[in-house]
C-alpha cells in the first residue's frame, strides 16, 4: 500500500490555497503536514479524504485514484463534531453503521476503546449505578469535558479499524495526562502498521513520531523530506552553556551570537563545532566551572520558525 499526492492544486477564485503539492507515503508510519494557520494543511487533508474537489493533480492510494468508499479511513478533525444531545453509545453505534460494521463487532470495539481511552464510565453509566438508587441516565456529548469529547471523537475515528488515519491537531486542548494517553494510541497505530497523516502545531510531538515532513506556507512547500536528514544538514550549531562564573566577557570577546540568556544559561548560535570547542577550551583553561554544556542540531520548532519566517519575508 502507498499514498501519493501528485502536483495538487486547489484554488478559490484567483486565490491559490494549495500550490503544486506533492508527497508520498510508501510504507506505514506517521507523515507530518505542517504550517501556520491558513497554510493549506486542512484543505489538503480534506482533498485527500474526498471532502473537497481540487483543480489539478492526483491523489492515489496503492496506485489508484483515492476514493473514500474504497479505502478504510479514520479521521479526527480539528473541528470536533459530536451531536451534543444524543447518547454517546447511540452515536458510536451510528458512526459504526456508516462504516457498515456489524453491531456485534462495533460493540466489541467500543468496549475496547472505551477502556483504552478511559471513558467507560461515560459510555456505560450503568456500571456506576449504586444499589437501591435510580439507574443513571445515558451520557450525552454536551455533558463531557472538551478532553473527554475528544476521546469519543478518537473512538469514532478508529472504530472501523482503518488502514489510513488522519489526525488533525490530535493533542489540541489536552492536559498532559491525556496528551500522553493519545500519544500511546498513536504508538499503537504505528505498531499496527497503519498509515497516518498528522497535522499539529506541537513540534515536539511531530519530532517524536514523524520520519518525513512537509512544511507549507500559504499553500507552497517551504521544506520537505526526512526530518533526521534535514536536521543533520544544519549541523550541530546550537550551543547551551551554563557556568558558575560570569562568562559574558568570553562570549563578547569571540563575537558569538547569543540567541537567548536565561537563569539556565546561554543559548548561542555557533558556526560549527570548531567555534564551540574554542569557547570551551578558553573556559577550561581559565578554570571556569562548567555546569552544563550541550551542542546539538536545531529542533523542528527552530527550523519551522526559520523557514516560515523566511517565506513570509520574501512574500
Amino acid at each position: 500500500m502507498s499514498l501519493e499526492v501528485k502536483n495538487l492544486v486547489k484554488k478559490y477564485g484567483n486565490k491559490v490555497v494549495v500550490n503544486n503539492l506533492s508527497f508520498k507515503m510508501e510504507e506505514p508510519g506517521v507523515y507530518a503536514l505542517l504550517g501556520t494557520n491558513g497554510a493549506g494543511k486542512t484543505t489538503t487533508i480534506r482533498i485527500i479524504l474526498g471532502m473537497l474537489s481540487y483543480d489539478e493533480g492526483e491523489v492515489l492510494w496503492d496506485g489508484k485514484p483515492m476514493e473514500a468508499l474504497n479505502v478504510n479511513l479514520g479521521y479526527l478533525a480539528e473541528e470536533r463534531g459530536l451531536y451534543p444531545k444524543y447518547s454517546l453509545m447511540d452515536q458510536l453505534l451510528y458512526f459504526a453503521s456508516l462504516k457498515k460494521i456489524p453491531k456485534s463487532v462495533a460493540k466489541e470495539r467500543i468496549a475496547y476503546w472505551a477502556k483504552r481511552l478511559e471513558v467507560e464510565e461515560y459510555i456505560y453509566p450503568e456500571k456506576t449505578a449504586v444499589k437501591g438508587k435510580k439507574k443513571p441516565k445515558d451520557k450525552t456529548a454536551d455533558q463531557l469535558s472538551k478532553g473527554n469529547q475528544q476521546k469519543i471523537q478518537m473512538m469514532c475515528a478508529l472504530l472501523s479499524d482503518p488502514e489510513f488515519v488522519v489526525l488533525d491537531e490530535p493533542l489540541s486542548g489536552l492536559d498532559p495526562v491525556n496528551a500522553d494517553l493519545f500519544k500511546s494510541i498513536i504508538r499503537e497505530l504505528i505498531d499496527n502498521k497503519k498509515y497516518v497523516i498528522m497535522s499539529s502545531h506541537q513540534m515536539a510531538t511531530i519530532e517524536e513520531f514523524c520520519k518525513d515532513i512537509t512544511i507549507l506556507n500559504r499553500g507552497n512547500i517551504v521544506l520537505q523530506g526526512d526530518l533526521n536528514e534535514i536536521k543533520k544538514s544544519y549541523g550541530r550549531v546550537n550551543m547551551m552553556i551554563k557556568c558558575e562564573e560570569d562568562i559574558e566577557g568570553y562570549i563578547n570577546e569571540m563575537g558569538l551570537n547569543v540567541v537567548n540568556k536565561t537563569p539556565d544559561g546561554y543559548q548561542i548560535k555557533v558556526s560549527g563545532e570548531a567555534e564551540a570547542k574554542k569557547l570551551l577550551q578558553k573556559l577550561v583553561a581559565d578554570n571556569i566551572t562548567i555546569i552544563r554544556y550541550e551542542l546539538r542540531e536545531p529542533s523542528l520548532h527552530e527550523i519551522f520558525v526559520e523557514k516560515v519566517g523566511d517565506a513570509h519575508e520574501e512574500q
